[in-house]
């Protein structure tokens, strides 16, 4: 097919810059402005073009771009560029930059510079820096010139880098990196500016109220021990990491820490208040995130912004300012309903039910559990009759939501401190003996779970030793000790820079972190791993008929007509009970609805 490899230049200044705003208030905004762009097509020479938006309109309509692939580093920016300035849309997107993520991970470093260096490709010119606040009328010839070579110079940046690692990159996974740009670059989901703008009044009043709730001192905001305590007293397992300086254990409360920004997002909203204090943030994250949306409603549609292959896993990760892999708790639901179908179309979510939990036991051979799954039982509650010493069907709601967080959070090997704050974090409070009994009846019933995490840990003493090994009893996933546990999707699951800090104690290094993993994180890891692998493959069955317009975690968001819904509803849910050829035996279930918003799927 045709390939058309493209890279604008376009003004930025101090403030108006994609290190300030968002890609998409960036590319929509009236300051907005593109110097030129370089482009090539197929390995023929590169060409420049500047000039009036009107110019460049028509350069851009003598390509062919309905039958052709576009390429771009960081495509969704060029994406955008094409689509919402120029009305141009490929038929198909490829991104070097979400390419380079999945392959070399994020460590590395995948800007095109650091890219192109790695592969020996050639420098990464500087002639941008020099364009800092210039419209395209401040350049001379001379400069305009200049940048022209600096462009069509990334141009061939990028599609050399594409030729080194397309043959190391798996089809389906192209597939998913063109939806996930396209779900950016020709979004459909519409906004309810009203819902929001009222939702963002009542987030004010309530944070004015939790914040005087939130009665702590400078010192205990300012003491990581003390800080600590109040976290542990709101039911919280303070997040923690390996200090850089003394190479031991210590508490994760810078703001850059991942663990804890995810606690701005924790579904209690007393949490999130001390948080906000500690960081001395005048905003909630709910709402900013809601001013954020109000802001998009009222210039387009919804550009849904998520970055390819962002976690450790493989799984999606939100992006602009937005995380909509991620809405808190509370008020979520006012968010996800203020998230339209335009006229005459319905919103279709489907949600692939328990599925780290399936793939567990189907990975762990636990084969009690595995057709328990199988044959639509209540897991639940049967693990709760196991707990509880009772029968079936006299377990209670309350009864059935332990043995609920048990099958859902005991799977990776889960002490009983953590289990215990868990519970209590979701309202439940259990003492520590009853955490404990709880703890050994979920290892008792499972022993191949239990066997699982010893051989996450083998693996982990493998890959120092220069050990190859198989990985659970399944044939999906191996261990290599030079690239990490090869996934049945064709990627790998690496642990960069692993090293044993103590018997059978071990640290690896990620987002320039060095971070604990032992046997039962290696279990989550693949189990997560491994659904990412199936929801991608579903979305791309799914897709191929209708449109995908969101994916989050384990679920996938679709935008289809009122009268072929019900007919949609029908094929999304098979599809999403549909198994790899590679997780023969695994049952997967399926809930799903469609509606006119988001919110009201149920």
């Amino acid at each position: 097919m045709n390939l058309i490899t493209i890279d604008f230049e376009t003004y930025y200044s101090r403030e108006f810059s994609l290190s300030k705003i968002t890609t998409e208030e960036y590319v929509r905004s009236d300051e907005f402005e593109v110097i030129g762009f370089a482009v090539k097509q197929n390995d023929e020479p590169t060409e420049w073009y500047t000039g009036e938006p009107e110019h460049l309109k028509r350069v851009l309509d003598s390509y062919n771009w309905s039958e052709s692939i576009a390429l771009a580093h960081n495509a969704a920016f060029d994406a955008a560029i094409l689509s919402w300035r120029f009305g141009v849309k490929p038929l198909v997107w490829m991104d070097t930059l979400s390419m380079a993520r999945a392959i070399d991970g994020s460590e590395v470093g995948n800007s095109l510079k650091a890219a192109a260096e790695r592969y020996g490709l050639g420098e990464k010119g500087t002639e941008v820096l020099n364009a800092l606040g210039k419209k395209r009328r401040d350049f001379s010839p001379e400069e305009l010139h200049r940048y022209s070579k600096y462009c069509i110079n990334d141009v061939g940046l990028t599609y050399q880098l594409l030729l080194k690692l397309l043959p190391r990159f798996p089809h389906s996974e192209l597939e998913l990196i063109n939806l996930t740009i396209k779900m950016f670059s020709e979004p459909v989901l519409e906004l309810d500016c009203l819902m929001l703008e009222q939702h963002l009044e009542d987030v004010k009043d309530r944070k004015t109220k939790l914040l005087e709730a939130v009665k702590v001192d400078r010192e205990t905001l300012m003491s990581n021990n003390k800080f600590a305590e109040a976290l542990i007293a709101l039911g919280v397992d303070p997040p923690t990491k390996i200090s850089a300086r003394t190479n031991e254990e210590t508490w994760a409360f810078a703001k850059s820490d991942d663990g804890f920004k995810a606690l701005m997002q924790h579904p209690n909203v007393y949490v999130q208040a001390l948080v906000s204090a500690r960081l001395g943030n005048k905003s909630t994250l709910e709402e900013t995130r809601t001013q954020r949306l109000i802001n998009i409603s009222r210039r387009g549609n919804l550009p849904v912004p998520l970055k390819y292959y962002a976690a450790h896993t493989g799984r999606w990760g939100g992006d602009g300012d937005l995380n909509l892999q991620n809405l808190p708790s509370r008020g979520a639901n006012i968010i996800k309903r203020a998230i339209i179908a335009p006229e005459g179309y319905v919103i279709i979510n489907a949600d692939s039910s328990q599925i780290e939990a399936r793939v567990l036991a189907w990975l762990a051979g636990q084969w009690d559990l595995v057709e328990g799954f199988a044959a639509n039982r209540d897991v639940y509650k049967d693990m709760a009759a196991k707990i509880y010493d009772k029968p079936v069907d006299e377990i209670d709601g309350r009864e059935r939501f332990v043995g609920k967080t048990t099958i859902l959070g005991c799977g990776y090997s889960m002490g009983a401190d953590k289990f215990q704050l868990q519970l209590k974090n979701f309202g439940h409070d259990l003492d520590n003996p009853t955490c404990k009994k709880i703890i050994k009846v979920y290892r008792d019933a499972n022993p191949q779970i239990v066997t699982l995490w010893r051989d996450g840990n083998r693996c982990l003493r493998g890959m120092l030793d220069g050990v190859v090994a198989k990985f659970g009893v399944q044939d999906a996933v191996y261990m290599h000790p030079e690239h990490g546990f090869f996934l049945p999707n064709g990627m790998t699951l690496k642990y960069t820079g692993l090293r044993e800090v103590e018997e059978n104690k071990f640290v690896y290094m990620r987002r320039k972190e060095e971070l604990y993993v032992y046997g039962g994180k290696v279990v989550e890891n693949i189990c997560q791993a491994l659904a990412r692998c199936i929801i991608g493959e579903q979305m791309v069955r799914i897709s191929r008929k209708y449109r995908v317009a969101l994916t989050v975690h384990d679920s996938i968001v679709c935008v289809v007509t009122k009268e072929e819904a019900d007919a949609a509803l029908k094929y999304v849910t098979e599809s999403m009970q549909w198994v790899p050829d590679w997780a023969d035996g695994l049952p997967l279930g399926c809930e799903a609805s469609y509606a006119k918003s988001y919110g009201d799927c149920k």
